[in-house]
């Protein structure tokens, strides 16, 4: 709820491809990739953080200004829904719609990005009447907004958000008649699929539709490069055929079935910590009164939420400055997000501070000084090793080579120049020499 739409501060491309249809992906992937070894009950904390998760951010959406923070929500809200379809059983549908969603919302990051990269700003309060100039992204972003809403002709054909929506929708009613207590879980998937088709067609009314509301943004605005609007036709293609089945069972969803996960296809029921809890077969929820009443669910709830956004941004029947006086209370809650931000500043942020200025102090005034400390008794032992090096070793030194210099001095007189001089030294010297070793040789022999 914090990181992702504040990534949304990097460049377009990087949101349309990262931070929709990859990286953030990952958690869904692991838990599909692990869902054959979760238990029932962890499942169904799975469900309910999923539920949670998408009507959150699906609330926040609703008031949200800022053209890319109004899609980072919507990416979160959308993880919430395969998040809690897996919770339910439903892996194809919750794989199914993580397919899907990538094609879709990187197509509605790239057509904010275009947009962007027309006005110049990503308040969508200064846009309006963008349809005129700017066409192809227009066409296409309104492609992917109905792809996002499982916009679709119930039991005909429909956008790719159609198939795998409703086979959540499906999943979801399954799981709650199975499981009358957790009931709850399909009414969060019910109104999240409103809430979503109501903030996404806002996002598209206040972007494309009706009188400029700046002029000055309106009159820089153009259509982009064809470098930019081929990617978005590309992308518009695949939002609408990616949930098609194909000939042959090459379609998303058949695909899917024919990898699922060996030992997930039978009904599991358990007695656990959460109570009595029954997993139901996904394959129960495709046919019979379960298929028709999620499709009809589907459709009228986004239906209802387009009419909204059109009564209320596209022929201003009702004001929202009036609903958003009238609820103002709420209409804070949501502007502030839930509070999220600073719940995890409280919870997280705060915290972790105060033990990093904790760890610093000791850094500082322990570590530090103990450190300074031994540093002050190596300087001191420094000091006295030169001192004793300087006097003693250097002194011992200093004044042998001094009485060396003298000696040598003293026996250079000897030198005198006088060859009888020379001639007595080496007679009285050989002479003592001999009488030495005459006496050396006497006591040996005695001995």
């Amino acid at each position: 709820h914090t990181w992702l739409p504040d990534a949304m501060e990097g460049p377009t491309p990087v949101s349309a491809l990262v931070h929709s249809a990859t990286m953030v992906a990952a958690g869904v992937y692991l838990v599909g990739r692990f869902f054959p070894v979760l238990t029932p009950d962890v499942l169904l904390v799975i469900a309910y953080t999923g539920g949670l998760t998408l009507f959150i951010a699906a609330t926040i959406a609703v008031t949200a200004t800022d053209i890319k923070r109004v899609l980072a929500y919507s990416t979160v809200s959308q993880l919430g829904y395969m998040m809690l379809a897996l919770g339910v059983g439903g892996w194809v549908a919750g794989l199914f719609h993580l397919i899907t969603h990538a094609f879709f919302k990187s197509l509605l990051f790239l057509c904010s990005g275009s947009v962007i990269h027309a006005c110049h700003t990503n308040d969508m309060r200064k846009m309006g009447g963008l349809l005129k100039v700017m066409p192809y992204t227009g066409w296409t972003m309104l492609i992917g907004c109905l792809a996002i809403i499982g916009a679709g002709v119930p039991f005909v054909l429909g956008f790719s958000g159609y198939y795998s929506k409703d086979a959540i929708l499906a999943q979801a009613l399954l799981f709650s008649r199975t499981n009358p207590q957790h009931s709850i879980l399909y009414v969060a998937v019910a109104g999240g699929a409103f809430i979503t088709a109501f903030y996404m067609f806002r996002l598209w009314f206040m972007t494309f539709a009706g009188a400029p509301r700046d002029e000055h943004v309106f009159e820089h605005a153009h259509e982009s490069p064809r470098v930019m609007t081929a990617p978005l036709v590309a992308l518009a293609v695949f939002a609408v055929v990616a949930g098609w089945a194909l000939p042959g069972g090459l379609g998303v969803e058949s695909l899917l079935e024919q990898s699922r996960p060996a030992g997930t296809a039978e009904t599991i029921t358990t007695a656990g910590i959460l109570g009595s809890i029954t997993l139901p077969a996904e394959h129960e929820s495709h046919v019979g009164a379960i298929h028709v009443t999620a499709t009809l669910t589907a459709f009228l709830t986004a239906l209802a939420g387009v009419l909204l956004a059109a009564a209320m941004y596209l022929k201003p029947l009702v004001s929202p400055a009036a609903v958003a006086h009238a609820a103002r209370p709420i209409y804070t809650f949501l502007v502030h997000r839930w509070y999220v931000d600073e719940l995890y500043n409280v919870l997280f942020v705060l915290p972790a501070l105060g033990v990093a200025r904790f760890i610093s102090a000791i850094d500082t005034q322990v570590i530090d000084r103990f450190i300074n400390s031994l540093a002050w008794i190596a300087r001191q032992i420094a000091s006295v090793d030169a001192w004793f090096d300087r006097v003693v070793v250097d002194g011992i030194v200093n004044v042998a080579g001094s009485v060396t210099w003298k000696a040598g001095l003293e026996l250079k007189r000897v030198q005198t120049g006088n060859l009888r001089q020379y001639v007595m030294f080496i007679v009285v010297g050989t002479v003592a020499i001999f009488v030495l070793a005459t006496l050396l040789f006497r006591t040996s022999f005695a001995g």
